[in-house]
């Protein structure tokens, strides 16, 4: 079992930025791709930001240019620092760790953390 938790979540006015960060209870940041997911009310859960256990960086086209995901191995975190926030990006972000195998996958999720964006 790995344990996922998060911070960095609060309120901020547009244009302003907030660090996520998300500590794994094992080191695992070079063996499972991990991943920031947000849910907003009424709407699916998405992938925003997501990096491979080898490094490679994605991200969602409405967070390009805004968002970055990083990791410090040493301390078993991945952060997403968001930058230049915008209201639609209020939502409950997760924190996702997948170990991805021939016979499935496993994921394990963080509690979420809520970021509400608002004049």
């Amino acid at each position: 079992q790995v344990q996922l938790v998060e911070s960095g979540g609060g309120l901020v006015q547009p244009g302003g930025s907030l660090r996520l960060s998300c500590v794994a209870s094992k080191s695992i940041l070079s063996i499972y791709d991990m991943g920031w997911y947000r849910q907003a009310p009424g709407k699916q859960r998405e992938l925003v930001a997501g990096m491979t256990s080898g490094g490679t960086r994605k991200y969602a086209d409405s967070v390009k240019g805004r968002f970055t995901i990083s990791r410090d191995i040493t301390k078993k975190t991945v952060y997403l620092q968001m930058n230049s926030l915008k209201p639609e990006d209020t939502a409950v972000y997760f924190c996702n760790a997948r170990l991805v195998q021939l016979g499935g996958n496993t994921d394990y999720w963080g509690q979420g953390t809520q970021v509400t964006v608002t004049p």
